[in-house]
Parts: structure tokens; C-alpha cells; sequence
């Protein structure tokens, strides 16, 4: 087992998935900003380098997703699952099954397995 921050006791891959994700998720509320903001930019040329930006901030997530994909092997399954298909998402996922409730005993994910 590699070594970990002192501080957290995490290993240094359980700190580097965190790293890729708390950047992910950076990237995905830039993209949204910048959306919004090519959504209401009246000056075309702003509107048009805006866009720019955010297409780039998509680039960085696809980036930061492959990565994960390739670090968690259950992320990769998911991916393999839902991404590229034009099936329904709810049929994909057992759409059957109704969400578990949350009772405020966890986080309404029904039982781990």
C-alpha cells in the first residue's frame, strides 16, 4: 500500500481519485457558467468566445473522466453501461426498481452489495 497524507491516513491513490474528482466537478460548474453566459451574451463575438471557453472546460472533463475510468474500474463498468447508447437510461439502470427512500438513516441509495 502506498503511503498517504499524515493528515487524512488516505493512501495515495485514494487522495489522487479525490484530486480528479473534486476537479471534475470543478470543470462541470465552469462548463455550466459559461453556458449560462453564452445564453444570455447579446455581442456575438462574446458570445462566440465564451462558447470557446467552455468547450474547452468540456475538454478538461472528458480528460478528468477517462482518468477516472481507467483508475476505477467500477466507474469504468458504469460508463461502459450508460455512455453511447441510445437505449432509455431508467431501462438501463433496471428502470423497474423504484429509488430508495431516504429516511434519514443514509443517503437513499438502497442496500450497498
Amino acid at each position: 500500500m502506498s503511503s498517504g497524507s499524515i493528515e487524512t491516513g488516505l493512501s495515495s491513490e485514494a487522495l489522487n481519485i479525490h484530486r480528479a474528482l473534486a476537479s471534475l466537478q470543478e470543470e462541470l460548474e465552469a462548463i455550466d457558467y459559461y453556458h449560462q453566459r453564452v445564453d444570455v451574451a447579446e455581442d456575438e463575438a462574446l458570445k462566440a468566445v465564451l462558447a470557446h471557453n467552455r468547450d474547452d472546460e468540456m475538454e478538461h472533463a472528458a480528460m478528468l473522466l477517462e482518468w477516472l475510468r481507467r483508475a476505477l474500474p467500477g466507474f469504468d463498468l458504469q460508463l461502459k453501461t450508460f455512455l453511447f447508447t441510445s437505449e432509455s437510461i431508467p431501462a438501463l439502470a433496471g428502470g423497474s426498481k423504484a429509488p430508495a427512500a431516504n429516511n434519514g438513516t443514509g443517503l437513499g441509495l438502497g442496500p450497498l452489495k
